[in-house]
């Protein structure tokens, strides 16, 4: 800029803009939306900020800025969103994890919807590699939402949320946290009266299926359900796997004593216990997946069947024209939503109306 130096900065998930001039003083910055995300900031002529914003309940937005202007200005680069979240809220607030590290979660909701303990509820996470889980727009929430649900992601440790060091205390033999995070999420909810434990549903993929199924054995009545997609499950085996090398530095190896130590020790299909009541699971894969052999679904979904006593499900979803997501064409993220949405409807009793 001529004048002004604009910085994004992003501090648990959300992001804001600041403005200094360059005699480093602090100067009028633009208003962003609430609980939301900076994107691309372009520099204009004469000082003026050209940038993007996006939230849970508004879609990516270009705002033009001057400093000492009132406000921003909204620029034809916009788009009209395909759903209206203007009857909704999100709420910010935090759990406390096993260590008393205190984890963030976003929840979506209905203005009017009361905390009874009653709500369906879905709490999504991931917590691996340093990514972080921002505030972005969906349509596909509000079909959640419209029938009185509540949405939540949680910003737990493995992220970049809070920097390197949030990572790096949900990486290698830190991994547990990542699980224990979740959990004080999980509890939270219900401890808060959002939810409870037969009307909560969690949801996860690829990092995020290791954490499905790191809930499924630690906590499996914590919730009713879960939707589990593209998984790691046997975290001993991993590393064999043709893409499987590439997660060690995140993972670990068992080539290393307390690497080996820590993977076994919150490995999935390596603690399925005989005769324990599992809630309710649908695992989704596709047979052509370069990332996470899709054998890791399969054979979880065995073992978990075999050692299941409740009568909920344990159903695998395999897709014979897909892989890890990427490049999935129209019509089979069409079918895959409706799946998903149908056995999370239909496990925490939501008559959909």
């Amino acid at each position: 800029m001529e004048d002004y130096l604009y910085i994004g900065y992003q501090l648990g998930g959300p992001s804001d803009i600041f403005c200094y001039d360059y005699q480093g003083k602090k100067q009028t910055a633009p208003e962003t939306l609430p609980i939301s995300t900076i994107g691309d900031m372009v520099p204009m002529e004469g000082n003026q900020l050209l940038f993007s914003n996006s939230s849970y309940l508004k879609p990516k937005t270009w705002y033009l800025f001057q400093v000492g202007g009132q406000q921003s200005e909204i620029t034809a680069l916009s788009s009209e969103a395909a759903v209206d979240y203007s009857d909704c809220e999100v709420l910010r607030e935090f759990a406390i994890s096993k260590d008393g590290t205190r984890v963030p979660v976003n929840i979506i909701k209905k203005k009017n919807l009361t905390a009874d303990g009653n709500n369906p509820t879905i709490l999504y996470g991931y917590g691996g590699y340093g990514i972080s889980q921002t505030p972005s727009f969906s349509s596909l929430r509000k079909v959640w939402i419209e029938q009185g649900g509540i949405y939540a992601i949680a910003n737990i440790r493995g992220g970049g949320e809070f920097g390197e060091e949030w990572h790096e205390q949900g990486m290698l033999t830190n991994k547990q946290n990542v699980f224990d995070d979740f959990a004080a999420v999980m509890q939270y909810l219900i401890d808060e009266g959002y939810t409870n434990s037969r009307k909560l549903a969690i949801r996860g993929g690829s990092n995020g299926g290791l954490l499905m199924g790191a809930m499924i054995i630690q906590h499996p009545d914590l919730f009713a359900a879960t939707v589990s997609t593209v998984g790691i499950y046997d975290m001993i085996r991993v590393e064999l796997s043709p893409n499987g090398e590439f997660n060690i530095p995140e993972f670990g190896t068992v080539e290393n004593r307390e690497q080996f130590k820590a993977l076994y020790a919150y490995s999935p299909y390596h603690h399925v216990e005989d005769g324990t009541a599992y809630p309710a699971v649908l695992f989704m894969t596709g047979a052509n997946d370069p990332r996470v052999d899709p054998m890791q679904s399969r054979k979880m979904t065995a073992r978990l069947q075999r050692a299941n006593s409740s009568d909920n499900p344990i159903l695998l979803r395999t897709s014979s024209e897909t892989g890890h997501g990427g490049g999935t064409p129209l019509s089979e993220k069409i079918e895959e939503y409706t799946d998903r949405y149908s056995f999370l409807f239909h496990y925490l009793g939501v008559d959909y109306r």
